[in-house]
């Protein structure tokens, strides 16, 4: 299984962009497991690019919660709910969140969509697109890492239903695919290409 392996800008026209301004609202990272999403993340804190605080992780409130990992589609639902009313929280003071999660499914993005648009605030989509291959090699290296299966999985419903129609269709302002291995870039050197904007 192979995916696109082009940054996108906003157009969707493969070029590559010197560098992408993300508007204050909410970002989705969407990308199955191992695709980069956290390394990404932490590049862009380590580079004074975001506010740790902005970040909101499924997984890290299920850790806190639940002494476990669950970063899933089907997690419990109140790991969700808090997810939920800190993306509330941050959007309703005017700030960004960043939804770390999965999200390559429609109904899990369904959700946080309709939390931007209560509150008008505009929905970016980080699509993490790497191939089934360099996915696997990068979950053997996860200090955490999931079943092979279970990312082939997502792999698979990542291109099924991520695309970046499909996202714009579902009402993202932005959609944009982070470089990784398969574009020969490090997340250092991805995040370089990012800058968040910090007011309205």
């Amino acid at each position: 299984m192979a995916f696109g392996g082009e940054i996108r800008n906003g157009a969707g026209d493969g070029r590559q962009p010197e560098q992408v301004w993300i508007p204050v609202g909410l970002v989705l990272l969407v990308g199955p497991p191992a695709s980069g999403k956290s390394s990404f993340i932490q590049a862009l804190i380590d580079q004074d690019k975001i506010d740790p605080e902005a970040v909101v992780s499924s997984d890290a409130i299920a850790e806190h919660y639940r002494n476990t990992s669950v970063d899933r589609e089907s997690a419990d639902p109140q790991i969700f709910q808090e997810r939920d009313r800190r993306v509330t929280a941050r959007l309703a003071s005017g700030r960004t969140a960043i939804a770390e999660s999965t999200n390559v499914l429609p109904h899990a993005r369904a959700r946080l969509l309709a939390i931007a648009d209560r509150l008008q605030m505009p929905v970016t989509a980080l699509r993490f697109i790497q191939s089934e291959k360099v996915l696997l090699e990068q979950n053997q290296e996860r200090r955490n890492a999931v079943p092979a299966a279970e990312v082939s999985r997502y792999a698979e419903l990542m291109a099924k239903h991520a695309g970046t129609g499909q996202l714009y269709a579902e009402g993202m302002s932005l959609v944009q695919d982070i470089p990784g291995r398969a574009q020969h870039r490090t997340p250092s050197q991805a995040a370089r290409l990012f800058e968040f904007r910090t007011a309205r």
